[in-house]
């Protein structure tokens, strides 16, 4: 037991490594197993799931206790392959963690009688392999390679129906995310040329060494916000991410919450806080028209949303909103802001993975997939419809639920930034929220089957398929009535923001 203890308060500097590797290695492991050895390749997805867990967790409160941790490995001349396990990288690994095994748990369950699982497995393992390298990430050079694995990762798990829409949507995912990663690589030797290095420092490398052309430092944040742009959905790069919904529902809850769209914003993040530094990226005047154009983004997401009546088309436009908040929350220029922001990060990807989950579990077990097709699915599927309905009324923004408390200290951000119009433009979002959600609920739960088209019968659906689900509504009760618990989300970002604003 002395030896355990021992063991735990120990540094383990290379404990970032063993955390990416986790999933990493996995991956080729999943990927040999028959498909027949559906036992085995449960107990490895689970295993090493709760091992990322637990790993991160230990991660967590060394990090809290102000142990730094610095992978790196020389690749070229003045390159760098850097991980490093800083409070902001913690945020994002310990979504994708909790996330991955939620995710795991129901993904086996959606799967078991599907084809090519080893194939759908192995690519899963990666993808998240992904998630975590990009949130470790050291340097730019480091992201840009998680970054595009990411893609790379992702694309299979899309186009894992194999028809001929599934096809064209992967085809039109390669297009956006390719380009966007293409843009990132410009953007990246641009910084190097700039500043002769691609670190992420609290306070920015720009700032630390200023660059002569002002014109080229705007250009350069141009370059890089719009690359990652695409993978955030910022309009007009947000096309790929309501097509990309043909995938299977396990997919889509990934995309949404944990993965691909969240690399984006947290690209965001790391370069107006690490890259430039707020105060250089507010100095630029590049704030501004970020804030204004997540505030497009969160509109034009919320409207189109209205008018979707597939279900994980509505969620998609959701996202495209939703997603906004953070990069506005960032692009204010202000710490009660970018609490918000962060907490969003935690707070979207809680609430939109039980909404996919909760939308699949609808398919599979009634083989409703349209708004219009939702009348009595609450006395059918009860326990999927109350999850649903949790994070449903919390993205509308109803108190205490973990949607206000982002909207909350967003909406305080915009006060403190001097950006009143913050204020209405949440107001007017929670409305367009409620315009598109409150329908759902109240087809589900307020009309009769009776009146729907020919209501499918009703299937049983497993424990697998209606525990994940329940699991994350759990959470997002949790987080936001227990907002300002000791080593809640809310109180980690605050641990952040003292950080990237060096308060």
């Amino acid at each position: 037991m002395t030896d355990l203890i021992a063991f735990l308060r120990s540094d383990m500097p290379l404990l970032p490594l063993f955390i990416l590797l986790t999933s990493l290695l996995a991956s080729p492991l999943l990927f040999a197993l028959p498909e027949r050895a559906a036992s085995l390749r449960t107990a490895v997805n689970l295993g090493v799931a709760a091992l990322k867990v637990a790993l991160v967790a230990w991660l967590a409160w060394k990090v809290s206790q102000g142990v730094i941790y610095d992978v790196r490995f020389t690749m070229l001349p003045g390159l760098e392959f850097k991980l490093q396990a800083d409070p902001l990288a913690i945020l994002f690994i310990a979504l994708s963690a909790i996330l991955w095994l939620i995710t795991t748990v129901y993904s086996v369950g959606y799967l078991e009688r599907g084809p090519h699982r080893a194939r759908f497995f192995g690519f899963f393992s990666l993808c998240v392999a992904a998630t975590v390298g990009i949130a470790m990430s050291g340097n730019l050079f480091t992201f840009l390679i998680f970054y595009e694995l990411l893609t790379l990762a992702t694309y299979p798990l899309v186009i894992h129906r194999g028809s001929a829409e599934a096809l064209r949507a992967g085809r039109i995912y390669l297009i956006y995310t390719l380009s966007g990663g293409l843009v990132l690589l410009l953007g990246t030797m641009g910084l190097w040329v700039l500043t002769g290095t691609t670190d992420f420092v609290p306070g920015g490398v720009m700032g630390a060494a200023p660059v002569d052309s002002r014109l080229a430092a705007q250009a350069l944040f141009v370059v890089l916000v719009g690359a990652l742009g695409v993978k955030a959905a910022l309009v007009p790069f947000h096309a790929w991410l309501p097509i990309a919904m043909v995938a299977p529902a396990p997919v889509s809850a990934l995309l949404h919450a944990v993965a691909v769209v969240k690399a984006g914003a947290f690209g965001i993040m790391r370069v107006v806080y690490e890259v430039f530094g707020i105060d250089t990226a507010q100095a630029l005047g590049m704030t501004a028209p970020l804030a204004a154009l997540a505030g497009i983004t969160i509109i034009y997401g919320s409207l189109r949303a209205i008018t979707q009546d597939d279900i994980k088309k509505r969620l998609a436009y959701s996202t495209v909103s939703q997603v906004s908040y953070i990069t506005l929350g960032v692009a204010l220029a202000s710490p009660i802001a970018a609490v918000g922001a962060l907490a969003h990060l935690i707070h979207q990807g809680l609430m939109k993975i039980t909404m996919f989950m909760a939308a699949g579990n609808l398919a599979e077990g009634l083989g409703v997939k349209r708004v219009s097709q939702m009348d009595g699915v609450g006395a059918k599927m009860p326990g999927t419809m109350l999850a649903f309905s949790a994070a449903a009324l919390a993205m509308i923004g109803l108190p205490p639920l973990a949607g206000f408390v982002s909207k909350w200290y967003l909406a305080q951000g915009g006060l403190d930034a001097g950006a009143a119009w913050v204020v209405a433009l949440l107001l007017g979002s929670s409305l367009l929220n409620a315009i598109y959600f409150l329908p759902m609920l109240y087809r589900a739960w307020f009309r009769d089957s009776a009146d729907a088209d020919a209501a499918p019968a009703r299937q049983r659906i497993g424990w697998w398929l209606a525990a994940p689900p329940i699991t994350t509504a759990l959470l997002v009760l949790v987080v936001g009535g227990f907002a300002n618990a000791p080593f809640s989300p809310l109180e980690w970002t605050r641990f952040v923001v003292a950080i990237e604003y060096q308060e």
